[in-house]
């Protein structure tokens, strides 16, 4: 069996998918300006967008006549792998921490990036361990969740069989990586997480394709969320300046990463192979 064959079928065509993504999209960011206008509060308003983001490609499924579970590969989950995903989610996370520490000595972020991103963590910060539950909850499952059923439940399988396993997950990781365009004014988009997020959405596909199934993506996602999120009060303040850029340890960070990541994909293999399936 090829290593694209555990994704039994497409659950939706690949026009339907590419329509359902700027539907998506424009429900993400209108939902996010009616819930900011409403005042309902940054948890509420970060759960209703990305609910927001995964609902058309849900709705289309059961339009379809899809079974919802079997569709979007979440049936059955083997535990085994959710060490390899949280190694992984891991793996990504040391990664992305490099790679954005070389994009940072040749691109440096644009006037305001880093403080919004500031600001929006330092609203986040939870007073107690129920409020850090739903913190957590609000700034890395629900994206992990909505955004892995959208990218790597509906898109990335609806490709599979017109671009193969490699050409499905590189246009569903690019497809990934624009709906991380940052608004850094009213008027500014900024392009600056698009190529963190393009690298990452390469890692969650390979993770969905080799394994056959959603969870491992998903729970990596929400893996590399929350470490980001648990670390983000001791990142330096950029009221303070930048500081200087540091390529050795962003190199370093990266080959870590990718190490990691590729041990990830050799203990899944050697597993395969001991458990005699194919």
């Amino acid at each position: 069996m090829s290593q694209a064959g555990s994704i039994r079928s497409a659950p939706a065509p690949p026009l339907l998918a590419s329509i359902l993504l700027p539907l998506s999209w424009a429900g993400m960011m209108a939902a996010q300006g009616i819930a900011f206008r409403a005042g309902v509060g940054l948890r509420a308003t970060l759960f209703l967008a990305e609910l927001t983001l995964a609902a058309p490609g849900v709705l289309a499924l059961l339009l379809l006549g899809r079974e919802l579970w079997r569709a979007l590969g979440l049936e059955r989950p083997e535990p085994r792998l959710a060490a390899l995903a949280l190694w992984s989610g891991a793996a990504f996370w040391t990664a992305s921490l490099g790679l954005f520490e070389l994009q940072y000595t040749v691109w440096p972020p644009p006037p305001g990036f880093l403080e919004a991103f500031r600001l929006l963590h330092q609203a986040l910060r939870p007073a107690g361990p129920l409020d850090a539950l739903l913190s957590v909850a609000a700034i890395a499952v629900a994206p992990a969740v909505c955004e892995e059923i959208l990218f790597r439940g509906v898109v990335l399988p609806s490709f599979l069989r017109s671009l193969g396993a490699a050409g499905a997950i590189l246009a569903s990781a690019v497809l990934f990586g624009l709906i991380h365009l940052d608004a850094t004014s009213a008027s500014a988009l900024t392009a600056y997480r698009v190529p963190f997020a393009l690298a990452v959405g390469v890692g969650l596909g390979v993770l969905r394709v080799r394994t056959g199934s959603l969870w491992p993506p998903l729970i990596a996602h929400a893996t590399l969320n929350t470490i980001t999120f648990a670390i983000a009060p001791f990142a330096a303040d950029p009221a303070q300046g930048l500081p200087p850029p540091e390529p050795w340890k962003g190199a370093g960070l990266l080959v870590l990463g990718l190490a990691g990541f590729h041990f990830a994909m050799r203990w899944l293999r050697g597993s395969r192979r001991s458990s005699g399936s194919c």
